[in-house]
C-alpha cells in the first residue's frame, strides 16, 4: 500500500475534504468527489506551501497535504522502480511460479543472474507466484519450504474485487500454514503483490 493522508482538494472551482492515496504509478483521491490521476497523465507538479498542485489533460487539482506535499511531489517526480519496490537485491535467487510476464522476468534478470521460471527452488530469497484464483494457493505450503528464513513468497493477482480472488483470501489461505502478510505493491496496473512471510518466531 502507498502513502496515504486525509486532506482536502480543490478542483474545478469545488473543493472537497477526503484521503488521498499515493500509489507506485497514480495517486487517488476519495471524498465528495473522485480523482485517479496515473503519473503518466500529469503535465505540471509544484509544491508550494504546504499545497501540492497537479495539472493533467486540461485540469488542475490542488491538494492541501501540510509537511507531507514536499514529500509526495518528490515522490511522484521520482518513482521507486518496481525492483526496490518488491526488495530485489542483486545476488537474491528469485524463483517465478505461473506468472506469465517475460517484462518483469527480463526486468529480474537486470538485477540478478540467479532467476528460475521453470520451478520454484530451495533457499530462494523471493518466490513470484500467479495467482488467479483460491486454487493457485494451495502451494503455499510448498513454496513456504522453499524460501530463506528470512525470504518472501510474493503473491501477484489481478486487481479489482471482481478479479476472484481478493487480499483476504491469501491471507486467509497463508495464515494456516505459517505465514503472515506485511506488504501490499502496485505490481502493474492491472496487478497488485502481497507479501508474505515467516513470522520472526518461527524463523
Amino acid at each position: 500500500m502507498g502513502a496515504e493522508a486525509d486532506c482536502r482538494v480543490e478542483l474545478n472551482g469545488e473543493s472537497s475534504d477526503g484521503r488521498a492515496l499515493l500509489e507506485s504509478h497514480e495517486l487517488i483521491f476519495r471524498g465528495d468527489f473522485r480523482l485517479r490521476i496515473p503519473f503518466r497523465t500529469i503535465s505540471s507538479l509544484t509544491s508550494e506551501d504546504g499545497r501540492l498542485t497537479i495539472g493533467f489533460g486540461d485540469t488542475v487539482a490542488v491538494f492541501h497535504l501540510g509537511e507531507k506535499a514536499d514529500g509526495w511531489a518528490n515522490k511522484i517526480k521520482n518513482p521507486k522502480g518496481l525492483l526496490d519496490k518488491l526488495g530485489v537485491k542483486p545476488g537474491h535467487k528469485i524463483s517465478v511460479v505461473s506468472l506469465d510476464d517475460e517484462g518483469f522476468v527480463a526486468e529480474l534478470r537486470t538485477r540478478t543472474s540467479d532467476v528460475s521460471t521453470s520451478r520454484p527452488r530451495s533457499s530462494s530469497d523471493a518466490i513470484f507466484l500467479g495467482a488467479a484464483d483460491k486454487r493457485s494457493l494451495d502451494r503455499l505450503p510448498a513454496l513456504r519450504r522453499n524460501i530463506t528464513p528470512g525470504g518472501a513468497i510474493w503473491v501477484v493477482r489481478p486487481k479489482g474485487q471482481d478479479s476472484g480472488l481478493k487480499e483476504t483470501d491469501i491471507i486467509a489461505a497463508a495464515k494456516p500454514h505459517g505465514l503472515v502478510d506485511v506488504k501490499v505493491v502496485s505490481f502493474s496496473e492491472t496487478h497488485s503483490a502481497l507479501k508474505l512471510v515467516i513470522p520472526l518466531d518461527q524463523r
